[in-house]
């Protein structure tokens, strides 16, 4: 019998890393009950289209929304920045807007706090390529301001046509910006954590940002405790 200590398992053992690497020594679970889904809204629709067809439809929105000149935002983007995934995804990611480096490639987050999100998915048993990604708005607000009102607007029509047409079985808003937008809701980021909402007929949680982690440690405990909700809600679902 071997002294040698025992090695997690290689998918454990990334998830483990990527915790040491944000600052998490040990894993705990939320309080009790805190998975349970609010029984807001209503149920999502089946996916009545097939996932080819869905994509399909989906690039015939990408290709009005390259040439959208509806607000100011297209005046001095590189490029429109629609959303990037697959579009038979369970699970979707919602940010508020490009930054320069999504400017630049057309590709929502890519930068620091892309490289943070996909690290994020990766701890939570999932590939990037399995998800769906996009944002509020799908042109870069000049020096990374808040979207203003009227371009939020102007974008509403793609984004509420991403998510029925992927029709995710999860929606995670990523910042206050985002949730603010999808929730309707006016509240601190904070108090809009720890709970379920419902989306155009999807189930959805708040959490922080990756670029707040970037600049906030603190807010890496209670993000890692969002995701497990998510990732454990997904789990249920999916089966």
């Amino acid at each position: 019998m071997s002294d040698s200590p025992l090695r997690p398992p290689p998918a454990l053992a990334g998830v483990l890393d990527y915790l040491r690497e944000i600052g998490y020594e040990e894993m705990y679970r939320p309080a009790e009950g805190d998975a349970a889904p609010a029984p807001a809204g209503e149920p999502a629709a089946p996916r009545g289209e097939s996932a080819a067809r869905r994509g399909e439809r989906l690039g015939e929105v990408e290709a009005r929304a390259a040439g959208c000149t509806a607000c100011k935002l297209h005046e001095k983007r590189n490029k429109v920045v629609f959303g990037v995934g697959n579009p038979d995804a369970d699970l979707m990611f919602i940010g508020e807007g490009p930054g320069a480096e999504e400017d630049r490639q057309g590709v929502p987050f890519v930068g620091r706090a892309g490289e943070l999100l996909t690290k994020i998915i990766a701890a939570i048993d999932l590939d990037r390529s399995e998800v769906y990604i996009a944002n509020i708005v799908k042109c870069r607000p000049p020096g990374n301001r808040d979207p203003q009102p009227d371009e939020v607007a102007a974008c509403r029509d793609y984004l509420e046509s991403q998510i029925d047409l992927i029709r995710p079985k999860v929606i995670v808003a990523l910042g206050r910006v985002a949730a603010q937008t999808l929730l309707g809701e006016s509240s601190p980021l904070g108090r809009m954590r720890g709970h379920w909402y419902q989306v155009r007929g999807v189930e959805t949680r708040v959490t922080y940002h990756p670029a707040a982690l970037l600049r906030n440690v603190g807010f890496k405990r209670p993000t890692w405790e969002d995701m497990q909700v998510v990732r454990d809600r997904l789990r249920e679902l999916v089966e």
